[in-house]
């Protein structure tokens, strides 16, 4: 009688666990919240960042690009390629070995991804949080919020988030699929840059002669 006593509260105490954890925590919030109103109020800014990705602990890729993001629009900058999205058009731009090659999407159809410009308010929908221990991050004090996915199908399972305890900032965040892989990004040299144009955000294939363009609209 008393094994399955101790066995019905062990079950009791992960059932109330789970449901807890299911719940979004205020005191998460307050930093997410704070997070996402100071990146809104800076009308555009650009950064430098450092990305990783691994596999089963493994890191498999390791590479640094720019970044620029004004609102919805952001353009995004790595070795072998460049993201153009106005708001309204996502291109995709390759080059490599004299090869040039543009794909162009809808921002409708990139729907439900992750992209530099929701990384502020992706906690909004679709997923859970909790604040979990302060740590350090690069010798900067922060706070760390873990996200989880609601729907099984999210492409991301989980989100930790770590956000400077002093300024607000977004310093680093992680991605993972649930299989074992792990997207890493950190930023370097943010700036605010108010000033960026509408045109900077627009990709303008007449630059390149000779490119190869997918039209997927």
């Amino acid at each position: 009688m008393k094994q399955v006593s101790t066995s019905f509260l062990l079950i009791f105490l992960v059932f109330l666990s789970s449901l807890a954890f299911g719940q979004k925590d205020p005191k998460a919030k307050a930093v997410l919240d704070g997070m996402s109103k100071k990146y809104q109020s800076l009308n555009g800014f650009t950064a430098n960042f450092d990305f990783t990705f691994s596999d089963a602990g493994v890191v498999q890729d390791r590479q640094q690009g720019e970044l620029a993001v004004k609102g919805e629009k952001y353009r995004l900058k790595l070795p072998d390629q460049e993201i153009f999205n106005d708001g309204k058009t996502v291109w995709t731009f390759i080059q490599s070995d004299g090869y040039k090659e543009v794909t162009i999407n809808d921002v409708s159809q990139m729907e439900g991804e992750l992209t530099p410009s929701n990384i502020y308010k992706m906690y909004e929908t679709g997923y859970n949080y909790r604040l979990l221990a302060d740590n350090t991050y690069k010798g900067k004090p922060v706070q760390v919020v873990l996200l989880v996915a609601q729907k099984a199908d999210s492409p991301f399972k989980e989100v930790k988030l770590m956000v400077d305890k002093n300024t607000q900032d977004l310093l680093a965040w992680e991605m993972s699929d649930g299989q074992g892989g792990t997207l890493s990004y950190s930023f370097r040299e943010m700036k605010q840059a108010p000033s960026l144009s509408a045109d900077y955000f627009v990709f303008d294939p007449k630059k390149y002669p000779g490119i190869e363009i997918i039209d997927l609209r």
